[in-house]
């Protein structure tokens, strides 16, 4: 009996171990390695990166679609509108809803920093996805499991959402202000939130202007928005300087594209474009001088670098054989006698750094203004405006009244002895006195427009192409080039996982904006 009661109490010590060992499924599938939760500062530094990366860096297709320059090796690239998938940002905005999520954990108040750019981000992402496709999912997207396969929101519906976004987040800023809050994790503006409401305000004034075909329409309210903003600064502070502009600085780490280590044989498969050249020579403006390189012939052919006409451009549209043959390449020798100019890689090869890239610059903010107040949408002077844009885009450059001191290399060497260095004298006065210059009212949305694509050489993305897009200026040059049969494509396809994925509302969609076809050349409601 005795042995059989200490069994028993064996057994049962074993059976209460046994059972003080077993864990829920998901306790023993717990990695105590890995956090489940992550400061909202550290998903607004991805969200930033991805804001910046992810819609055309400098020296990119984009920026051969904005014909700003044209490559002329097809090993490399090739000057084609060959439109794919749109960028796909609903990761990133997935990431948007998990910072504010994370703020909120963190026992922020309702209204916090996170939650404020949180809106601005919406409004960038959806801005930047619609109007490379239109219609897309909105009211029902970024749900989960309970929303797999959203119903597409109509293209209208999108743009009075990223209206309202960008104003609620102006509104909910001036509020964190006077608190004297800001926000940690900020790879922009360092937290300053004064500063992140001046460029959300701007990027709104972007939106507005990019509605121009749209003004009449009621919903969207556009001249009544747009003059709210210019008039009302005090309600809509508005960057003031280049300073304040929404921009990425490079360095060592993060790197210019053009840089010391992909210099050689890179920088001279790139010629620039006739689009962005001529129209800088046609005005003799010095900033072809900063960005660009004479072209070798014409300097083999005796004309100084100091001359606007040594400078020329390639057409985009351009058979890709034929601009290789007329490219040239420096040799080490001199210049061969290259037709076209190249970038100055004296100043996008010698380091790192280059120039500091707008997202939101401040010489497109002035170019916005003076380009409503032309279309009527609010009192104000155009002509101020106008000159404040083309100031400012100068200014990036280091451009000022009195000597300007070019620099370019004669071989396409970073050697200090191949250094070529000659002035150009420039006062801002003789420049706008010229009649392609001077503001025309016959002639103001063309000369606004022209000079916002000038200012936008390299930076803010698409927005070059966009505002081309919606104007026609300035010229883009279409043939062979441009693939497409010679056509500039007007719009992206949607990504293959709607198709896969969302196919019944993908396919509704396609049938009420393009008549059933998902097409590059088809034209959307945003330009209609």
């Amino acid at each position: 009996m005795k042995i059989k009661n200490y069994l028993f109490g064996i057994m049962g010590v074993v059976a209460l171990s046994l059972t003080s060992c077993e864990k829920p499924f998901d306790q023993l599938e717990f990695d105590s390695n890995r956090p489940v939760n992550v400061p909202a500062s550290l998903v607004l530094q991805g969200i930033e990166n991805s804001f910046f990366n992810d819609n055309g860096r400098p020296f990119s297709a984009e920026m051969r679609w904005n014909q700003f320059y044209c490559s002329n090796y097809n090993y490399y690239a090739n000057n084609e509108y060959t439109f794919g998938q749109m960028p796909n940002q609903y990761t990133t905005l997935k990431n948007v809803v998990k910072m504010e999520e994370e703020a909120k954990r963190a026992g922020l108040a309702d209204v916090n920093g996170y939650s404020a750019l949180g809106k601005f981000f919406r409004a960038y992402f959806f801005d930047q996805m619609s109007k490379r496709v239109g219609d897309l999912p909105m009211t029902e997207a970024l749900k989960g499991i309970e929303g797999v396969a959203p119903k597409y929101d109509s293209q209208k519906a999108i743009y009075v959402q990223i209206l309202k976004w960008l104003d609620d987040s102006n509104t909910d800023l001036t509020s964190l202000i006077a608190k004297g809050q800001t926000v940690s994790g900020d790879i922009y503006y360092g937290g300053d939130l004064k500063k992140w409401q001046k460029a959300v305000n701007a990027y709104r004034l972007r939106v507005l202007i990019s509605l121009s075909k749209k003004e009449a329409d009621t919903d969207l309210g556009v001249k009544a928005k747009f003059a709210e903003m210019v008039t009302n600064p005090t309600k809509y502070p508005l960057l003031t300087s280049n300073a304040e502009s929404l921009q990425f600085v490079w360095n060592a780490f993060n790197k210019y594209p053009s840089n010391p280590d992909n210099f050689g044989f890179d920088a001279t498969r790139q010629n620039m474009s006739a689009a962005y050249v001529d129209l800088l020579v046609g005005l003799k403006d010095p900033r072809v001088m900063i960005t660009c390189e004479p072209a070798g012939f014409e300097l083999k052919s005796g004309k100084l670098p100091s001359d606007y006409t040594s400078f020329v451009g390639a057409s985009s549209g351009e058979d890709l054989a034929d601009m290789s043959s007329k490219a040239g390449i420096s040799n080490g020798a001199g210049f061969a006698p290259g037709k076209y100019s190249f970038q100055n890689r004296n100043r996008y090869y010698k380091n790192y750094t280059a120039e500091n890239t707008f997202i939101v610059g401040y010489p497109e903010l002035c170019f916005n203004i003076a380009e409503g107040i032309a279309r009527g949408w609010a009192t104000g002077t155009t002509e101020d405006w106008y000159k404040k844009g083309i100031q400012a885009s100068q200014s990036f450059y280091g451009i000022k009244d009195g000597a300007n001191a070019m620099v370019y290399s004669k071989t396409g060497s970073m050697a200090a002895a191949d250094q070529v260095t000659y002035n150009v004298d420039f006062t801002f006065a003789d420049y706008y006195a010229q009649p392609a210059v001077k503001l025309a009212t016959d002639k103001a949305i063309e000369q606004i427009v022209s000079q916002k694509y000038l200012s936008f050489f390299m930076n803010s993305g698409m927005e070059a192409y966009f505002n081309w897009r919606r104007t026609g200026y300035p010229k883009f040059y279409t043939g062979v080039g441009n693939g497409n049969s010679g056509r500039i494509a007007q719009r992206w396809i949607y990504p293959t996982t709607e198709r896969t994925t969302n196919a019944t509302n993908y396919t509704a969609s396609i049938a009420s904006q393009y008549a059933g076809k998902d097409d590059i050349n088809d034209i959307m409601w945003l330009i209609k």
